[in-house]
């Protein structure tokens, strides 16, 4: 069994097609999409255009929630919500926020119980963004019966062990490389390329393994439209994998 996995694809349609063109090319078929589909200053509708027709299975970020909400109570002045029609948001609230996969494989957005956790990594006492204690990470398991389990919402890619066997990966994200953020004290994640990142699971008869893929595509455009809107973090994380202090 195989196939690849996308997440925090974050309105970046061209990051999405060239992921989608690598996986093609790759000749891999199955594609699960773990959240966070279209949020931020990009091309919300467009995003979501492509990925309602590709039907991937999909979980819903926190980002993904929000806008739901939003819609729910009717307006807001977010300009990602604008570009949105009613069949985004009837789609993005369609979505489950956890679900099995192929009866072995577990998706969540950010851990199985929160869709806005940092679980294999964490933010410390000082802004540090450092990888989580296995201690923790087990923890954030419990419950959990699959040999595979995928979360997104750091951005960051990862491949955990667990003690008992179970493999927790993070793809990493399609979009958006770099941000920061405010709590639980100010802190920023760089991932140091601007390449669109997704993951490829195969199970093999000693288990799953998982290979992060980083796709090259042409940033400039995106930057462009995020730095225009506003959002020069935003920018120069997309251009650049680091972000502008």
């Amino acid at each position: 069994m195989k196939f690849a996995a996308i997440a925090d694809v974050h309105g970046n349609c061209p990051a999405l097609e060239a992921v989608l063109a690598d996986i093609a090319e790759l000749g891999i078929r199955e594609i699960v999409n773990l959240g966070d589909h279209v949020s931020g200053p990009l091309e919300a509708a467009r995003t979501a255009d492509l990925l309602i027709e590709r039907g991937f299975p999909s979980v819903q970020g926190d980002q993904d929630r929000i806008l739901v909400e939003l819609w729910r109570r009717g307006t807001s002045a977010r300009g990602d919500f604008r570009q949105l029609g009613r069949k985004h948001f009837d789609w993005m609230a369609s979505m489950p926020s956890t679900l099995l996969y192929r009866e072995d494989v577990f998706l969540c957005h950010a851990s199985p119980r929160d869709d806005a956790a940092f679980w294999l990594d964490h933010v410390t006492a000082d802004g540090s963004v450092r990888a989580s204690p296995i201690d923790m990470i087990e923890a954030g398991a419990e419950g959990v019966d699959a040999e595979l389990i995928l979360c997104g919402h750091t951005h960051i890619p990862r491949v955990v062990r667990l003690r008992d066997g179970r493999m927790v990966v993070n793809p990493g994200s399609v979009g958006l490389p770099g941000y920061d953020g405010r709590s639980p004290v100010p802190y920023v994640v760089e991932v140091g390329t601007p390449h669109a990142c997704y993951a490829i699971l195969e199970r093999g008869r000693a288990g799953w393994s998982a290979t992060i893929r980083y796709v090259p595509y042409d940033s400039t455009a995106m930057a462009a439209l995020a730095r225009d809107r506003g959002m020069p973090t935003w920018a120069s994380a997309i251009a650049s994998g680091w972000v502008e202090r």
